[in-house]
């Protein structure tokens, strides 16, 4: 067996979702849930197919977002794993649908942050071990950053 470290290639702005399924159909059943949960979200989505054609199977609503997809999934290449390029939209927008897809099974990660793919190799194929999503704690929140916190979630909406 072999361990490779796989980046994840996107841009700072993009958000990005890595997780396994188990058939097919998942292309089409999360490209549905994502359009149907964000109006006019920006995205790309690839999945390893993991027998037959064995094929990258994609979809999306922005052909960079979709290359974008297609390549960090050829690049990490385990079975059944689909990768999704968020763009104008947050995983906290998109994930309970995405978890409610009958085919996912886990999701490895969900962020913006620089991210890296721990991946076994076997002769039969690749499996994701664990993401390496972002750095280290530098320390402890304390009560200034705690009051920073709660006050950037009441900026940007998501606490009242």
């Amino acid at each position: 067996m072999e361990i490779k470290v796989i980046e994840v290639k996107k841009e700072p702005e993009h958000n990005v979702i890595i997780g396994q399924s188990h058939f097919i159909k998942t292309v089409e059943d999360i490209h549905e849930a994502l359009v149907t949960t964000v109006p006019g979200i920006k995205f790309g989505l690839a999945f390893c197919e993991a027998s037959g054609p064995r094929l990258v199977r994609h979809s999306g609503t922005d052909e960079k977002l979709e290359t974008l997809a297609i390549e960090n999934a050829k690049n990490i290449g385990a079975g059944h794993l689909f990768v999704i390029i968020l763009e104008n939209a947050y995983p906290i927008n998109v994930l309970r649908k995405i978890k409610d897809v009958d085919e996912v099974v886990r999701i490895f990660a969900a962020s913006a942050n620089p991210m890296e793919v721990i991946v076994a190799e076997t002769e039969l194929g690749r499996a994701v071990l664990g993401v390496v999503d972002g750095q280290m704690p530098l320390g402890v929140e304390g009560k200034e950053d705690t009051e920073k916190r709660k006050e950037f979630l009441r900026k940007i909406g998501y606490k009242f």
